[in-house]
């Protein structure tokens, strides 16, 4: 495990809580167009690597995996109310009384349900691959979807009269989680064998929750009826172009 990897998504997924403390008022465009783009990259590199991968080291079996990873993404948006997706507004409605600010007992749970993602994302990059392209293509891929989603997360929070300090609090505890996630699993698999198996399952499962976040955000993100728009395609385009790139990497 390259430690670089852990701190750049760490770095990043900071940088991209403290977005909307800075620019209160954000064109609504930017956020479609990096959510779509980050999207199509994810989808990229979990087609293109992760899902080969598995397929490699549990044969058959990592469909199964990969589908129960589909549907426990699901279940967990309960929690995070889709905010992995950039659904700031739904996270919003979901979790607002009667009174109209959200809640702080349903901010909790938002961090909650969106730390458990990040720890699932975090476990593959604890794992040594056979094919070397797989562990910084995945870093990237996760770095680049931080970017958007602790944006969506911030943006959420400040609605919150928990003051700056708090909400940067909450911002840090999130983005350990990943990191924290991958240095538990590196540890674990470097000490217990049996550890290896387990994560292979693991891989298998985190690529069917990336299936669906990434798809989910291709059809999701920011336009009416879910069409895809010329901006929306460009940025498609370009993040899986991108994504196939990274396939030359030795």
């Amino acid at each position: 495990m390259r430690w670089i990897y852990l701190v750049l998504i760490l770095i990043f997924t900071l940088i991209g809580g403290l977005i909307p403390v800075k620019y209160h008022h954000l064109h609504k465009n930017v956020m479609v167009y990096l959510l779509t783009f980050t999207g199509a990259f994810l989808f990229g590199i979990t087609i293109l690597h992760l899902a080969p991968e598995s397929f490699q080291e549990l044969g058959k079996k990592a469909g199964l995996y990969i589908v129960l990873g589909f549907f426990l993404q699901v279940f967990l948006q309960r929690w995070s109310h889709g905010m992995e997706h950039g659904h700031h507004d739904t996270a919003v409605a979901n979790t607002q009384d009667h009174s109209g600010p959200i809640t702080a007992a349903a901010a909790f749970s938002l961090i909650i349900g969106l730390s458990v993602h990040g720890f699932m994302e975090g476990l593959p990059l604890g794992f040594t691959y056979t094919d070397p392209s797989v562990l910084p293509s995945l870093s990237l891929g996760i770095l680049l979807h931080k970017i958007p989603e602790a944006l969506t997360l911030m943006t959420m929070l400040l609605t919150l009269r928990a003051g700056k300090k708090g909400n940067v609090r909450l911002l840090v505890l999130y983005a350990l989680a990943t990191p924290g996630a991958a240095l538990l699993a590196y540890f674990l698999n470097k000490d217990f064998l049996f550890m290896n198996t387990i994560l292979l399952y693991v891989i298998a499962i985190v690529t069917g929750a990336f299936l669906h976040i990434s798809t989910t955000i291709f059809f999701e993100s920011g336009t009416r009826h879910h069409e895809l728009n010329r901006g929306k395609v460009i940025s498609m385009v370009v993040g899986l172009g991108l994504s196939t790139l990274t396939l030359l990497i030795a």
